[in-house]
C-alpha cells in the first residue's frame, strides 16, 4: 500500500521569538526537529509498509531549511520524500497550510492512507490533519492509537478517547492522525543515514503543485495573528514556608481576610 507521511519541522526550543511585524514566528538560527509527534506517524508508516508491501511518501511545507526533517525521516527507513517551499507558502495559518498540503498530496498520486501526528507542538491547534482531509475529501480519524486491520479497501482501529477507546471502521483512502501510545519510534539506521546524507530532496513550488497563490500563506489565512504579548502580572506573590499544615492554614487565613471562602 502507498502510504503518505505528513511532517513539520518544529523549533527545539520553548525560547522562540517573534517578528513584530508579522507576529509569525522567527526560525532562522533557531534549531529545528522532525514534530515529535509525527515520528509516530512514520513509524506507524513504515510498520504497514513492512506488513504490506508499498512505499511510503514523506512530505512537508516549509523553508529551504525543512529539507533537513525529510531527510532524517529518509534515515529512519521513509522511501520519497517532498518538499513543499515557496515564499508565497510563508505565514500561512492551518487553513493555508492544509490548502497547500492537500495540493501536493494530490500531486503525489495515487495512495491508500495518509498519516500524521496528532498535533505539532508550535502550534498545538491539531487542525491541520481535519481540515486537509476535507479538501482531499477524504475520509478522517483522529487519535488512533492502534490499527488493527488494513485490507486495502477498508481500516478497523482503535481511536483513543477520554475514557477508554472506540473500535471504528473507515474506507480508504482516509486521513488519520495518530497518539504516541501507537508505537515506538526506531532510530536511524546506518544505511537510512547514508542514504539521507547524499540525498538531493524534492522540492515544489506553487506552480508546481498548481496552487492558487491567493490561498496560500498570508495571503490565504482567514485568521490573522493581530497581536502577542506575555500575560500581565497578577498581583503580588508570596512563598510560604514551613510544614505542610502550617502553609495550608496559611492560606485558608488570607482567602477568608479576602472573603474567598
Amino acid at each position: 500500500m502507498n502510504i503518505i507521511v505528513l511532517v513539520k519541522q518544529v523549533p527545539d526550543t520553548s525560547e522562540v521569538k517573534i517578528n513584530r511585524e508579522t507576529n509569525t514566528l522567527i526560525r532562522d538560527g533557531v534549531p529545528s526537529i522532525i514534530n515529535p509527534y509525527d515520528l509516530y506517524a512514520i513509524e506507524e508508516a513504515l510498520r504497514l509498509r513492512e506488513k504490506h508491501g508499498g512505499k511510503v511518501t514523506a512530505l512537508t511545507m516549509g523553508p529551504p531549511q525543512a529539507a533537513e526533517a525529510l531527510k532524517e525521516a529518509v534515515s529512519l527507513g521513509v522511501d520519497e520524500v517532498v518538499l513543499l517551499s515557496d515564499r508565497s507558502f510563508a505565514g500561512a495559518d492551518t487553513w493555508a497550510t492544509s490548502y497547500t498540503l492537500a495540493k501536493g498530496i494530490a500531486k503525489v498520486g495515487s495512495y491508500d492512507l495518509v498519516i500524521a501526528g496528532k498535533q505539532a507542538i508550535d502550534g498545538d491547534t491539531a487542525q491541520v490533519g481535519p481540515e486537509t482531509a476535507e479538501m482531499l475529501g477524504i475520509p478522517f480519524v483522529a487519535y488512533l492509537r492502534k490499527i488493527e486491520s488494513v485490507d486495502g479497501k477498508k481500516m478497523v482501529a482503535e481511536r483513543l478517547m477520554d475514557e477508554g477507546y472506540d473500535i471504528v471502521e473507515t474506507a480508504l483512502p482516509a486521513l488519520v492522525t495518530v497518539v504516541k501510545e501507537i508505537n515506538q519510534p526506531r532510530l536511524p539506521s546506518l544505511k537510512g543515514k547514508m542514504k539521507a546524507k547524499s540525498l538531493k530532496v524534492t522540492s515544489w513550488s506553487a506552480s508546481d503543485i498548481g496552487a492558487d497563490a491567493d490561498r496560500c500563506g498570508l495571503k490565504g489565512s482567514p485568521t490573522k495573528v493581530v497581536k502577542i504579548f506575555p500575560p500581565a502580572p497578577r498581583g503580588q506573590r508570596e512563598i510560604l514556608s514551613g510544614s505542610i499544615a502550617d502553609q495550608v492554614a496559611t492560606v485558608a487565613k488570607k482567602l477568608k481576610e479576602q472573603s474567598l471562602i
